[in-house]
């Protein structure tokens, strides 16, 4: 009999667990949910916890911080495009516990590295275990649910998670005061040890029956076949360029906020957490609205919004009228729309593939969604005029082409907020 409280010895069958109905009793469950949750906030809290700590960062190991946000999406982006189909071919749970080890080790390389270059090195090898959470959460959720169902699920891991980005650079901003930067990716690791043990508590959504057959290479042959899905890509596009500007503001706000105007570093939580709080309020309401209007129907109406908001934000920055405020409340009218944008894109992307591509799909949107935050980056790092207008204008930009791809999909395809 195993004694509560002790994690079962590692074996190969200890992550294959039952094929069959095993999500008839754990889809609806509080753990699964929470566990989910926490791995989809993975990305954000990795990021979110040391932005306060980025020109503190600049300023003791020289080089360009923002080349370690850079790094990690770098590897996000590239290793779930391999990780996905091995998912596809062996199941969730054991690529979720290898990640959380990777994870682990990357963070405690980050805790100890003495330059901006060891950093960024040690951010893409963390990278390369903390995609697997947002993406095999994504896929979890599309092995166990219908497209509406998926899309209230999906809001409702955001109303969960949201407490990431919000706490993140509150205890970054924290640790700061009492300690070195460093004991941030300290944090880091013993986070990544505890999302280990919990995965152990997580059912196997994929079960063998299911699977893809033959090789894990020849499961990289789904790309082709995805790269093909006009109505997947339209939904990913939609989604990628809209991250290309959520990602312009992550990386470009501590220095907007701090160095331009002048916030204090732990004070900057609260001006990043105000957009946390439309995201939430947003996610309740969608769980409401997809069960009413298409999917693509709402993903137009949200992605218009965010374009208003966008335009407004770059008006007023050209302008130089507003001040501070002339920046946050367009942005958070702009970040809010995430809510409805990411639960509706993702649901209806992956509703437009099989189950034996999930996993690829799961990844394809992942790399596409996390490396537009490369492209933010490095317009950043290349037009970066120390204002806010470069931040506006490619807020604006991507989220113009982000509303340009919804309407496509609404007009090509307007019947889309259902099964293809």
């Amino acid at each position: 009999m195993q004694r509560a409280g002790i994690c079962p010895p590692l074996s190969f069958k200890t992550f294959q667990t039952t094929p069959g109905a095993i999500m008839t009793t754990h889809k609806r469950s509080l753990s699964f949910l929470l566990i989910l949750s926490a791995l989809m906030a993975f990305t954000s809290l990795s990021t979110d916890i040391y932005l306060p700590a980025m020109p503190t960062m600049e300023k003791q190991l020289g080089g360009n911080a923002e080349l370690t946000i850079t790094g990690f999406l770098t590897g996000f982006a590239i290793a779930q495009l391999i990780w996905g189909p091995i998912s596809d071919r062996i199941g969730r749970k054991l690529p979720l516990f290898i990640g959380m080890v990777l994870f682990v080790i990357g963070s405690v390389g980050c805790a100890l590295s003495e330059s901006m270059s060891a950093v960024v090195f040690w951010r893409i090898f963390q990278a390369v275990g903390a995609c697997v959470g947002p993406m095999l959460s994504r896929a979890m959720i599309r092995d166990s649910f219908a497209q509406s169902q998926a899309a209230q699920m999906l809001s409702t891991l955001t109303i969960i998670m949201a407490i990431a980005p919000i706490a993140g650079p509150f205890i970054g901003g924290g640790l700061l005061k009492v300690a070195s930067w460093h004991w941030i990716f300290w944090l880091l690791a013993m986070i990544g040890v505890l999302m280990f043990t919990a995965i152990f508590k997580l059912p196997e959504t994929l079960p063998t029956e299911k699977r893809a057959s033959g090789s894990v290479w020849n499961a990289f042959k789904n790309y082709r076949t995805l790269f093909t899905n006009g109505t997947f890509m339209r939904y990913t596009l939609s989604v990628t360029f809209f991250y290309v500007a959520a990602y312009a503001f992550i990386t470009g706000s501590p220095f907007v906020y701090i160095d331009y105007f002048g916030v204090a570093e732990q004070n900057y939580g609260f001006l990043f957490g105000i957009n946390i709080i439309g995201i939430v309020g947003l996610s309740f309401l969608n769980r409401k609205l997809v069960s009413r209007f298409a999917l693509s129907k709402l993903l137009v109406v949200a992605s218009l919004i965010a374009f208003v908001a966008s335009a407004v934000l770059f008006a007023l920055v050209w302008a130089n009228i507003g001040g501070i405020w002339g920046v946050v409340a367009p942005l958070f009218v702009m970040f809010s729309m995430n809510a409805i944008i990411a639960a509706c894109a993702n649901a209806a992307a992956l509703a437009a593939v099989p189950n034996q591509i999930a996993g690829s799909a799961a990844a394809l949107l992942g790399s596409l969604q996390y490396g537009s935050g490369i492209v933010s980056s490095l317009l950043l790092a290349a037009f970066s005029s120390g204002t806010p207008f470069t931040m506006a204008w490619i807020i604006v930009l991507f989220v113009g082409l982000s509303a340009v791809m919804a309407v496509w999909q609404r007009v090509k395809k307007p019947e889309s907020g259902e099964y293809s």
